[in-house]
């Protein structure tokens, strides 16, 4: 079985580079742009929990805050550039620090911990889906020279069953498999909080716009990547197990 081990400065300085190019073309490769805001709908944050979760704080962090920004620049949203840098890079250290926290624990507070986070996850999934991305929603592939714009009907039986499988999901192996299935899901959520809480105060007393407006689209952004990351980063660690050493 390959054994991958990323140890040293040079090899962190290496993965923060590589991490911070994927954050970016993750988030410049599909954008919804929010005109009450200013401010744009995109997926880099699935790249960005990847990366903390996978190797830790720091490069969670810095590949986050270099990477978002950089987006930033390209699809000219240079207003959010200076937030985004500092917004995006504590969202991705607080992922990459709980992520890595390994404490045991008990069954009975394992059991409750497996489902409040099914719960909370489900919930939002839902609640979120439901109110703000049903029914025709137009989506834009951003790029510097051509976007291209279409509209896509979503029923809100694709939330039901997406809320109804990531709640289960979380909770089965959590309490089958793998308890620290929770504490990945929480530090998701927390990392999230924070990047939600940061635009939006950035927004409201910066900027001077609408921001209550795109608490539901960052939201949102939390939710898809959550979605995605947690079970990428569990299938790349049971096939090739990374030895990290945080900093």
């Amino acid at each position: 079985m390959l054994r991958l081990a990323f140890t040293g400065r040079a090899s962190e300085v290496s993965l923060i580079a590589v991490f911070a190019a994927l954050v970016a073309v993750a988030t410049v490769s599909f954008s919804v742009s929010v005109p009450a805001t200013r401010g744009y709908f995109n997926i880099g944050e699935t790249a960005i929990y990847v990366s903390a979760l996978l190797f830790g704080a720091s490069v969670g962090g810095l590949s986050a805050g270099i990477g978002s920004m950089i987006a930033d620049l390209v699809l000219g949203y240079t207003l959010f550039a200076p937030a985004t840098l500092l917004t995006k890079g504590i969202e991705g250290a607080i992922v990459g620090y709980l992520g890595k926290r390994r404490e045991v624990l008990g069954h009975r507070l394992r059991r409750l911990l497996a489902g409040a986070t099914a719960s909370a996850l489900g919930t939002i999934i839902l609640a979120v889906g439901s109110s703000y991305y049903t029914g025709s929603v137009e989506f834009t592939l951003a790029s510097p020279v051509n976007p291209i714009s279409f509209e896509v009907d979503v029923p809100l039986m694709f939330w039901i069953v997406l809320a109804f499988v990531a709640a289960v999901s979380v909770l089965y192996v959590s309490l089958k498999y793998d308890p620290s299935l929770n504490l990945e899901v929480i530090a998701v959520l927390t990392g999230g909080a924070e990047m939600v809480i940061g635009y939006f105060l950035y927004e409201q007393l910066v900027l001077g716009v609408a921001a209550i407006v795109e608490i539901p689209i960052n939201i949102g952004q939390m939710m898809i990547g959550a979605v995605v990351a947690i079970p990428l980063v569990r299938a790349v660690r049971t096939r090739i197990p990374l030895a990290v050493r945080p900093s």
